[in-house]
This record gives C-alpha cells, sequence and structure tokens, in this order.
C-alpha cells in the first residue's frame, strides 16, 4: 500500500516528495572526519560532540599504538574507517594508509626522496582526502594524487621542476589545500608563488601574477574578505591575499618573518591574523575594496605577544589560545590582540580544540593536557604523558606533529610512533 502511494504522488505534476533519511541507530556516532590540515575549514576547531569532559588520572584509554611511521613530522588525516600520513624510511618518503580500528597499515605508496636536515628528517605535510583522492607532498617538492582505497598513483608532479620552486631551509612543509576542481599549492618563486592545479589530472590551471615570494613553511587558507574569494599566505617578508580564480595579487602586507614563517594565518569576515616566532609577534589586518577588481589592507594592530613558532593558534569565539615563545601558553583577545592571561604550567607545544576542550601537547616529552578555552584563565581537566617515544635519532627536532581529534580518537605521534586514544564520554556511541 505504502509502495502503491508513493508510485501515485510521484506521478502528480509539480509535487516533490520529502527526503527519506534514515535515523542512525542508537549505538552510532555521527561522523566527524578530519580530511586535511587542521580539519575540515583549517581552523583547527572541530564541531564533534560527545568527548570526555575530563580525564582520569591515568588519560584516556589508550587503543592502539602503530610503530612503523617512520621518519618525520606528518600529521594524521582521518576519514571514516582511516587515517592517512606520511613518513621516511633510510631512502625515501611515503604516503601510508591504516586502519583507524586497529591501527594496521593498509597501504603504502612511495612520494619522493627523503628530506634530510639538522632538525631532523622526513615529510613535514599532512596529506589531503578529498572524496576518493588524497594528494600529498612531500619534503623536497614532489606532489602526488592517489587513489584513496589503494593508493594507485593518478598524477604526480614537482614543485620544483615542473613549477619553478625552490625548496626552502627545512623542506617544503605545507599541506595541499583542495578547493573545487583546483588543488592550491606553494612553490615559490619567480613564475609565481602560488599555484592552483587541476585535481584531476595534475595540469597547471595558473600561478600567481604579482606575488613571487620565495615559499616557506605556512599552509594557505581560503578567506572571503571584501567580497572576493582568495587564497591567504604567509611569507618571509609578508601576508597576502591572492584571487582564487587566476591567482591575481590582491592585496600585501609586509610584515617581516626573517628566519621562519611557519603557523597558518586565522581568518574571519575580512580579517586575517598572522604570527610568526624568531620575534616577528602577531598582526591582524582588515582587507578592504580598493576598485579594479584589487584590495588593500589596513594594520589593525601588531605586537610581540603572540611570537609562535610553530605549535599553531586556534581561535574560540573571541579569543585566540597559543604558546607564545616568549615561554608561556597564552589567550589573547582576537580584535585587540590585548592578552587576557598566560600561564607557565606547560612547556612549548602545539593543539587543538574539540567539544569545548583545548588539547595541548609539549614538545619535549609528549605530555598532552586538556584545558578549557575561556579567558578567565587556566582551566585544566587533565594531562597524561605517551606511553613511550622515539627510538630513532631525533637531531635537533623535538615531538612537533600536532594533535588531531576525529570521530572519537585522539591521535598522537612522536616520528615512527602514533597512538590512538579514546577520549569518547560514556554512553556517546561507538
Amino acid at each position: 500500500m505504502k509502495r502503491r502511494l508513493l508510485f501515485l504522488l510521484a506521478c502528480l505534476p509539480g509535487l516533490a516528495l520529502p527526503a527519506v533519511i534514515a535515523a542512525p541507530a542508537p549505538s552510532e556516532r555521527p561522523r566527524f572526519d578530519w580530511p586535511q590540515w587542521r580539519g575540515p575549514d583549517r581552523s583547527d576547531v572541530s564541531r564533534e560532540t560527545g568527548l570526555l569532559k575530563d580525564w582520569p588520572s591515568e588519560g584516556p584509554k589508550l587503543l592502539w599504538t602503530y610503530e612503523d611511521a617512520g621518519a618525520g613530522f606528518s600529521g594524521p588525516s582521518v576519514v571514516g574507517d582511516r587515517s592517512f600520513s606520511m613518513g621516511a624510511d633510510a631512502q625515501a618518503e611515503y604516503v601510508f594508509c591504516l586502519d583507524v580500528k586497529n591501527g594496521t597499515k593498509l597501504w603504502s605508496v612511495l612520494v619522493g626522496p627523503r628530506l634530510e636536515n639538522n632538525w631532523g628528517d622526513g615529510p613535514r605535510s599532512t596529506p589531503t582526502v578529498d572524496g576518493n583522492r588524497v594528494y600529498a607532498l612531500g619534503g623536497k617538492g614532489n606532489i602526488v594524487c592517489l587513489e584513496l582505497a589503494n593508493g594507485n598513483k593518478v598524477w604526480e608532479k614537482s614543485l620544483v621542476k615542473d613549477l619553478s620552486g625552490n625548496v626552502p631551509g627545512w623542506g617544503y612543509c605545507e599541506s595541499p589545500l583542495v578547493d573545487g576542481d583546483k588543488v592550491v599549492v606553494t612553490p615559490g618563486g619567480g613564475k609565481g608563488a602560488i599555484a592552483a592545479l587541476d585535481k584531476k589530472s595534475g595540469d597547471v590551471l595558473w600561478q600567481s601574477k604579482g606575488f613571487t615570494d620565495g615559499a616557506q613553511y605556512s599552509s594557505l587558507v581560503i578567506s572571503n574578505a571584501a567580497g572576493i574569494k582568495q587564497y591567504v599566505q604567509m611569507t618571509a617578508t609578508s601576508v597576502a591575499g591572492v584571487a582564487a580564480d587566476d591567482g591575481r595579487l590582491l592585496w600585501r602586507h609586509e610584515c617581516g618573518n626573517p628566519v621562519a614563517a611557519v603557523p597558518t594565518p586565522i581568518v574571519q569576515d575580512d580579517l586575517v591574523y598572522s604570527m610568526s616566532g624568531y620575534g616577528a609577534g602577531c598582526r591582524l589586518v582588515k582587507v578592504m575594496p580598493k576598485g579594479d577588481g584589487k584590495q588593500k589592507e589596513e594594520e589593525v594592530y601588531a605586537n610581540k605577544a603572540m611570537s609562535n613558532h610553530h605549535g599553531g593558534v586556534v581561535k574560540v569565539g573571541d579569543y585566540l589560545y597559543g604558546y607564545s615563545d616568549n615561554g608561556d601558553w597564552m589567550c589573547q583577545e582576537f580584535k585587540t590582540g590585548k592578552v587576557a592571561w598566560k600561564e607557565r604550567k606547560l612547556g612549548k607545544g602545539c593543539l587543538t580544540c574539540a567539544d569545548d576542550r583545548l588539547y595541548l601537547c609539549s614538545e619535549d616529552d609528549g605530555t598532552c593536557v586538556l584545558i578549557e578555552p575561556s579567558p578567565d584563565g587556566w582551566k585544566e581537566h587533565g594531562r597524561f604523558k605517551i606511553p613511550q617515544q622515539t627510538k630513532l635519532k631525533r637531531k635537533s627536532g623535538h615531538i612537533w606533529t600536532h594533535p588531531v581529534v576525529a570521530n572519537g580518537r585522539l591521535f598522537l605521534r612522536d616520528q615512527e610512533l602514533i597512538f590512538a586514544f579514546d577520549v569518547r564520554a560514556a554512553g556517546s556511541g561507538q
């Protein structure tokens, strides 16, 4: 009877049937994938809920440890029951896929030669997952497009040979940005600092006109500042926006980051916040229309309160949180640059945010701390230390892979070791 009624209704002209959506089983959790560097919108703030608000004294439950990730600092991208990251053996760098349920390796694919330097060898980039494809950038500038299911190579390019880029001092570190039909990367150099490739073929669509800074280590973010879709990037000399449609330079703000420009900028409406270490500090600029398809920028503030090396900053509400190289974890007001509080209750590190909690990770020994994102002060809700540290030679490096929270799991990495912890609250489903 129901089938006949649906057939008759469908035959009536101009009558649309409502979509039928199956309700999830009571034990199922909604999926909160983490398909790229700093999450779906590159803000490093997850919308996931149903997570632990307080940790037991021993920390959350360890689900599994993968011990063959190789050298490098690449973080995980997590989509469904798969995780994707990068590592290096003695000669080469690889992309690999793990089963999130148990940490077993499903496939591994060669990217390019191993990057070596005095701060630690191997890849730094996090793979980007888009539909049934995975995009990954090696430390020496080889970018590959792979089939998600089995790792089969679809295409590959070299940011150096094909895009006239130059490998920065500590290797290519940015994570590829997929936007619509484009993969956008920063080879740096005279042909255009930023390049857009066709994500299906790898063909070059454009390289940025009027923006030819050398590549640094920051990753691109998307902005619609002053009504124009654009890609925002930070280099050693400036932070700038280029048009998404053709790569033309829209605006550029001179702000020296002389040694290394690493953290990802934060965008909100017409505002762009950027920061660097080595005393460069932080700045907020407002982007405004200028006419003739171009824009101009105005500095709202610049100070040395937040001098962030590479641990990143996250924005929650009206405030920014992160580690400043003066030795403090800080809370800073986004629109004014004023410091709300600073504390020295954990060493230098990186962080992420999920379900109204900040996950802070120390670079020295892998201590992870859970705090509230509050302008009223440091409010701690537990801490623990990773169960073991790398057996590989560190050179001058530390534990630099950023934490990731996705689908009820906290992922931490120290070189060849990847740990998955259960951070789901009781009764929140599978």
